[in-house]
């Protein structure tokens, strides 16, 4: 790429270099890279791909492939990533925010019904803070808590608060699980850790190198985090209120035991797009 070239031209180099080196889904890679390092939504990419780029756009989207070649992810080199229609900016401590936890907003919004949104919401291991931004964006009048025990995660999650317009509403805090956590709340999520220690080594390169182990490692079993909100979710829950966490996909019957011998009720299990059991919903 060191000659200017149009969008359409370059699109296409990057896509048959991101096929030689055999990532399966080189065509949307290329299609995401190029369209997020030039600032252009997709159908912005169609629409101008006659536009002939400079030397300077050219650069910096062969930086950007040099870094994907190299085993980065696509969104980590973008430095944000769309989830629930809205973008959130990606740090090193933080995990991407994936499609699948989509779900989760979607069944805790469901959970939280027709109540005006007059809600509090507790958010454990916020990551980017997308699950409860997400819910703050979609309820109005609600209040939510972020905790994780990671500095950068919390401060990454406090700036994607502001950059939405919802800091008013939500507060960020360093807390190990319930550790500095004081009220109750009408909903509690979470997307834990649930990857067993011993699997984190067998995982893909993109998600071994890139995403932090903290937010991988779910102990031994990979129910660690499932026991510490179980344990203490109780004494911190409103009367008919829910507690809505993601699970890996074997995982139903594990965390359903744990949350019911903790005194929980199971609720409702709620599936991914790929049929495979996704979120679980408890209550007292």
């Amino acid at each position: 790429m060191d000659k200017p070239s149009d969008i359409a031209s370059v699109l296409k180099d990057v896509r048959r270099r991101f096929e030689q080196a055999g990532f399966g889904e080189a065509a949307q890679d290329a299609r995401v890279l190029v369209s997020g390092i030039l600032g252009l939504s997709a159908t912005e990419l169609i629409l101008h791909d006659r536009q002939v780029l400079s030397a300077e756009e050219c650069g910096r989207i062969e930086v950007a492939v040099k870094r994907r070649l190299a085993g980065e992810p696509v969104y980590r080199i973008l430095g944000e990533r769309s989830f629930y229609g809205l973008n959130f900016k990606l740090s090193a401590d933080t995990l991407e925010p994936r499609l699948d936890t989509e779900i989760l907003v979607d069944a805790a919004l469901e959970a939280v019904g027709d109540n005006g949104g007059h809600v509090r919401i507790l958010d454990l291991g916020i990551g980017t803070g997308a699950i409860i931004l997400s819910l703050l964006h979609a309820l109005p009048k609600a209040h939510g808590v972020g905790c994780d025990i990671s500095e950068g995660a919390v401060a990454t999650a406090q700036e994607n608060a502001e950059r939405l317009g919802l800091s008013a509403r939500f507060e960020a805090r360093i807390s190990n699980w319930f550790e500095n956590v004081e009220g109750r709340f009408d909903l509690i999520v979470s997307n834990p850790p649930y990857i067993e220690s011993d699997e984190i080594e067998g995982l893909a390169p993109e998600v071994r190198q890139f995403d932090p182990r903290a937010a991988l490692d779910g102990g031994p079993d990979g129910l660690a985090p499932y026991r510490a909100i179980a344990q203490n979710a109780a004494g911190f829950l409103n009367e008919n209120g829910f507690v809505a966490v993601e699970i890996g996909w074997q995982q139903r019957i594990d965390v359903s035991g744990i949350f019911t011998e903790s005194g929980f009720v199971f609720r409702r299990c709620v599936k991914d797009l790929g049929g495979h059991d996704r979120v679980l919903l408890f209550g007292l």
